[in-house]
């Protein structure tokens, strides 16, 4: 039973808003949370009935109740989401926000430049969203380059443009880079494309309606003709993309679900009376009510995103309850098209939390023939495979990918510069990135693998078995070779001490596990080694032409945007780039063409 005093420390606490911290044994942090008036919410967890078995449960395992005064309740909710996450109390409800939502951002340049933005939004643009997908970024950017011509390229590119680009030709852009729209006219496309971001689709299409006629009046046939194809263009992708509402509104729909131990969070919005999307959350860490989760994702999420002034929710608490966000309202659908929009919310949720569910099982069952396989005396929880990647020797890339707890870990994922070693000596290539990637986890210092895959035979799985006993390390080891026939099903698995290759066959589930996490590694090889390549050819494809060191390469490839641009460039252009001379930019010219 808990030795926290309640009776004695109730009566010492204030009524100003602030942040609490359920403090338990070995000065363990239970629970995070904020309150309105601190001495009534903090109260409420000691009264004779749990509101939950699981607040009962952690009541009892109080020992010290820590609080932080704020002047608002505003001050609180941000207080109260950073503890949560450097804290990770153990009986909060927590959700994963590694990824940030994704935006539109417009920047303030003279002609602004449209484009895509994942991160934490600042003043140098503006930004619109946040969007619930890539997709619905992308879709949106393309449908604003259709209707209004706004640039999507660099700086870089656009300042070093002498004639109009791909995108001007079939009718994406309006070219502002050589001058072929006016300042006046692009400035009115940026004033209305902010207006459709902003949802405001009704009064965009009524003002180009009105630019029409205008020139139609004027006999400005051909202006009354393009403004003709933008409405046509918003029309049409708003009828045929989206789910519309009969008028423009904003709103964020959250709905939470539970079935069998596992919750789901689903989060859609409705921005401008249009659907744009739904996206699952799944809580990381805590468990608690359908109510319980729903708030706790809503007070977390909306701590470093904007709100829509309303926030449609599946479900309230039978108490009255303060509301989690400032200047936004959560409440039940009002109307049948709010109801509609939430059965559709739980509907996903539904979904997505039955995939979870199914990929999970999925996994139990692959590890639990994995370890029959290979005679494993504990289930692994956390696999790590290794691959090496070069064409001929030639920029030599590992890769280290990480599998934990039925998934791949892609924030966990490493790639090893191999250097120093004989061009082409896979084995030398495997002992370097093992033993880079080894001694730490010598020292205490790395995540510990259950399991090591090495893409290879018994060559490279030696080279493993050396790198270990030279460290000190007792790992489970296992080459994959790719067979005789080299084909998907037949791959045999080494291990050390064991003279015959295992073969699983095609339809083993261990096997399909094990394929799984060997082709991810030669993925991200392949792609680092192709991106280290594809830097040095481009490098020494300039470094090659006499006169020209790393600083005018640089000045270079920032002036035409790469190594394209520099090719396609005249003499002229050339000759325009500080440190560059007429003689220099013909050779450069006559070199690279």
């Amino acid at each position: 039973m808990s030795s926290f005093d309640a009776k004695a420390y109730l009566p010492t606490l204030t009524e100003e808003p602030g942040v609490y911290r359920m403090i338990g044994a070995d000065e363990e942090v239970l629970y995070v949370g904020k309150a309105k008036n601190l001495k009534r919410r903090v109260s409420s967890y000691f009264q004779r009935t749990a509101s939950s078995p699981r607040i009962g449960m952690m009541v009892a395992q109080v020992r010290r109740v820590d609080t932080t005064v704020v002047r608002s309740e505003a001050e609180a909710l941000i207080l109260e989401n950073n503890l949560i996450k450097s804290l990770r109390p153990k009986y909060n409800i927590l959700f994963r926000d590694d990824k940030s939502y994704p935006y539109i951002k417009l920047t303030h340049d003279s002609y602004p430049r449209i484009g895509f933005f994942r991160g934490t939004v600042g003043r140098d643009a503006r930004y619109f969203g946040p969007l619930p997908s890539v997709w619905a970024v992308r879709e949106t950017i393309q449908l604003v380059q259709r209707a209004f011509l706004l640039r999507t390229c660099e700086n870089s590119v656009f300042a070093n443009r002498s004639r109009p680009c791909l995108l001007h030709q079939i009718h994406r852009c309006s070219a502002p880079c050589v001058g072929l729209v006016s300042k006046e006219q692009y400035d009115e496309d940026v004033r209305l494309a902010s207006l459709f971001l902003n949802g405001r689709h009704s009064e965009v299409i009524d003002r180009l309606s009105e630019q029409m006629h205008a020139a139609a009046e004027a006999l400005a046939f051909e202006k009354a003709a393009q403004v003709r194809d933008q409405i046509r263009a918003l029309s049409s992708v708003l009828h045929k993309q989206y789910a519309d509402s009969a008028r423009d509104e904003d709103l964020d729909i959250v709905v939470a679900v539970e079935r069998d131990g596992a919750a789901c969070v689903n989060h859609a919005m409705v921005r401008g009376g249009r659907h744009l999307g739904d996206h699952a959350h799944f809580p990381a860490a805590g468990q608690g009510s359908e109510a319980d989760m729903l708030f706790a994702f809503v007070v977390q999420h909306y701590a470093n995103q904007s709100a829509s002034k309303r926030v449609v929710v599946n479900l309230l608490p039978e108490d009255e309850f303060e509301q989690p966000v400032p200047g936004a309202t959560l409440a039940l659908a009002r109307n049948e098209r709010e109801r509609a929009w939430t059965e559709m919310a739980l509907k996903n949720a539904e979904i997505a939390l039955r995939v979870k569910l199914d990929a999970g099982a999925r996994a139990t069952h692959r590890v639990r023939a994995l370890v029959e396989a290979l005679a494993l005396e504990v289930a692994p929880e956390r696999i790590e495979c290794f691959d090496i990647s070069h064409t001929m020797g030639e920029a030599t890339v590992a890769s280290c990918v990480v599998w934990a707890n039925g998934a791949m870990r892609n924030g966990e994922y490493r790639r090893y510069n191999i250097d120093g070693i004989t061009p082409g000596d896979d084995y030398a290539a495997m002992r370097q990135v093992l033993t880079r990637r080894y001694e730490k986890v010598a020292t205490g210092e790395g995540a510990r693998p259950d399991l090591v895959l090495i893409d290879g035979g018994r060559g490279q799985l030696g080279v493993a078995v050396e790198v270990m006993a030279e460290l000190g390390l007792d790992l489970p080891l296992v080459g994959v070779a790719k067979g005789v026939e080299r084909k998907m099903g037949a791959e045999e698995l080494i291990r050390p001490g064991v003279a015959d290759g295992l073969v699983l066959g095609p339809d083993h589930p261990a096997l399909h596990l094990i394929a799984e996490i060997r082709d991810e590694a030669h993925r991200f090889a392949i792609a680092g080694h192709r991106a280290k390549r594809a830097k040095k050819r481009l490098a020494s494809t300039l470094e090659d032409i006499p006169g020209i060191g790393p600083a005018r390469r640089k000045r270079l490839l920032t002036a035409f945007g790469g190594l394209s641009g520099v090719r396609n460039a005249t003499v002229e252009d050339l000759c325009r780039v500080e440190g560059i001379s007429r003689t220099l930019a013909e050779q450069i010219q006559r070199q690279l063409n």
